[in-house]
């Protein structure tokens, strides 16, 4: 296998491509835009999911990038080799254009001539088919004509190898592994196997039917390819024995905690994972700092994900006995070092990004000093109840409510002559881990099976929104994010005071009157150029492809925006404000919602 670095890795999958005639359309933004409910891109595919759909690309039908995507649903998992939250997906697309041929040939290319990987250490799985759709035999034949042997060519079930939403397009999918020499499980393993004998590559997702209901599948007439490949995990495979943090994304990183603690990695395991942790928790907090949108930590959606992340990482340093001091020269190697060329928000935001981390590391050290005083008073009332042991419902208090690592109150614990029921904290750890993962799982599957009539109502509302803002407080507002579901918006905008009774009852009645007045939503595209010169609302230009789409509303909206929206604002009916207040500093956040 070739060896490569992070820079060499990104700079050979583009060219790739590339030289396949693929755009590179660059990143998106990490925070959700809004218009699905999804807190964050949690898959390379999601800022494509309307294009995918059918929507017509304005750069074209060959497409490519390296997205960054924030996964947190298994945030308590970080802290072994592989797991992390903020991580990059190595995509290509073809929109209605190229298909299985083509991609399985270009896969296989990579695989063996750029990533240098043995044919014999190479496997792949296909579909193996059911009563609705056949057997994949097509992709396998291209597998094994490609040069995959075919005795390590798999045919695995829908749940290993089939890719759909709730409706729309859909298809098999096949997935590339890597043999490793011997097979934990015993002789009949296969890749549907977490034994370890067979490491995932990457996936081709071939979104060839379309689902009419739930055991109705008909051809699409426009078939996509959709190729993701995790760049940490092709990067630690090609570099290491697969631990992502030996790779050099956090080489420096790693030696920073090594020596503030004076210890080395890899010589004992808690040590390993809290250096893994801060790691990663602060590499994605640098992220999510100086993305486009610029999250702050607060109590609330993404924003509170952002505060966990500092807050765990914090508890990492009290119990590797280190200073929060690192976190200052950590996130500054990461922006200059690792990220700054590849992000160019990360260096305009540098200072940005330092203060606010710094803000909430003061914050987090004065909740642990409120959990502390918890805490013993805690042990006081059992004490005095003659109780000898700390419940699981309140051991995972002490954690949902200042951060308390299990581990910390079993030390605090024993310190007291108290036992911790550690069975019940596992318990109820669980019924919260279940839970978010559920919820992850309803807002991301949601999100991409395609916005309702609702939320496209509301996110045409948030247009009329910011509009009334500018008109009635002040012209230098703008958008700092939103968030949308079915049954309410929420709208955050830059303002320097709270909104008076009189302004909201301006902005109300404003949007109202222009829902009233029936305004066709009219969308054109055009070149950046051409839409910042017609007046069109937008941030981080850069960010923008060279051809976007501009929404615009009467004389009074126009913003670059992906949509969807209603066709005229007779649709939205009754617009409702229901809440302003403070979304954090500088920022102010709405609450409203549409009445028939």
């Amino acid at each position: 296998m070739k060896k490569m670095t992070s820079q060499e890795l990104r700079k050979n999958w583009i060219k790739f491509y590339e030289d396949r005639n693929h755009v590179n359309i660059g990143s998106s933004s990490l925070i959700g835009d809004g218009t699905t409910g999804v807190l964050f891109n949690v898959a390379g595919m999601q800022p494509l999911m309307p294009y995918l759909l059918g929507k017509k690309h304005p750069l074209g039908t060959r497409l490519c990038n390296i997205q960054g995507c924030i996964r947190t649903n298994d945030i308590e998992e970080v802290g072994d080799s592989k797991h992390v939250t903020f991580f990059e997906m190595m995509g290509s697309w073809s929109l209605g254009d190229y298909f299985k041929e083509e991609r399985i040939k270009w896969s296989y290319e990579l695989l063996t001539e750029v990533f240098e990987i043995p044919k014999e250490r190479l496997a792949t799985s296909v579909f193996a088919g059911n009563e609705d759709v056949p057997r994949d035999e097509e992709s396998a034949l291209l597998r094994e004509k490609s040069g995959f042997k075919k005795e390590n060519i798999y045919f695995l079930p829908k749940k290993d190898n089939w890719w759909e939403l709730e409706r729309g397009p859909c298809g098999p999918d096949s997935e590339m592994f890597y043999i490793t020499d011997k097979p934990a499980c015993g002789l009949n393993c296969n890749p549907s196997c977490d034994c370890g004998h067979f490491v995932e590559i990457g996936n081709d997702v071939f979104m060839q039917y379309d689902k009419v209901d739930d055991n109705h599948y008909l051809p699409l007439n426009n078939k996509n390819v959709d190729t993701g490949w995790g760049f940490e995990r092709i990067l630690a495979f090609l570099n290491t024995n697969g631990d992502v943090y030996l790779t050099d994304l956090f080489e420096n990183t790693i030696k920073i905690l090594e020596e503030a603690s004076q210890k080395k990695y890899g010589e004992s395991e808690d040590s390993t994972c809290q250096m893994r942790i801060i790691a990663d928790h602060i590499r994605t907090s640098v992220m999510l700092l100086g993305d486009e949108q610029h999250l702050v930590p607060s109590n609330v959606g993404a924003g509170y994900i952002l505060r966990r992340l500092i807050r765990r990482a914090i508890v990492q340093t009290k119990k590797l006995n280190i200073s929060t001091n690192v976190f200052n020269e950590i996130a500054i190697n990461f922006i200059d070092n690792v990220y700054g060329n590849v992000y160019a928000n990360l260096k305009e935001s540098k200072s940005f990004i330092l203060d606010e981390l710094n803000k909430e590391v003061v914050r987090f050290e004065r909740t642990l000093n409120s959990g502390m005083n918890d805490f013993y008073k805690l042990i006081k009332n059992l004490v005095t109840n003659g109780i000898t042991e700390i419940s699981g419902a309140q051991a995972f208090k002490l954690y949902d409510t200042y951060g308390f690592p299990i581990e910390l109150t079993q030390e605090l614990a024993s310190e007291e002559n108290l036992n911790v029921d550690l069975e019940g904290f596992k318990l109820k750890f669980k019924e919260h881990q279940e839970k978010s993962r559920g919820n992850d799982k309803k807002i991301f599957k949601g999100g991409l099976a395609g916005t309702s009539d609702i939320e496209i109502k509301y996110h045409t509302a948030t247009h009329l929104l910011n509009a009334a803002l500018k008109q009635i407080v002040s012209k230098d507002i703008h958008q700092k994010g939103s968030n949308i579901n079915s049954e309410r918006l929420r709208f955050d905008f830059s303002c320097d005071h709270k909104l008076t009774d009189d302004e909201k009852n301006k902005v109300q009645t404003l949007v109202n009157q222009w829902i009233k007045e029936g305004h066709v939503v009219k969308c054109d595209e055009m070149t950046k150029e051409e839409a910042i010169k017609s007046g069109a609302e937008c941030m981080f230009l850069d960010k923008y492809p060279d051809i976007v789409t501009v929404y615009s509303i009467g004389n009074f909206s126009k913003e670059l925006c992906g949509g969807p929206h209603v066709k005229n604002t007779s649709e939205l009916g009754e617009f409702t404000i229901t809440k302003e207040e403070a979304s954090s500093a500088g920022v102010r956040r709405i609450k409203a919602i549409l009445k028939k």
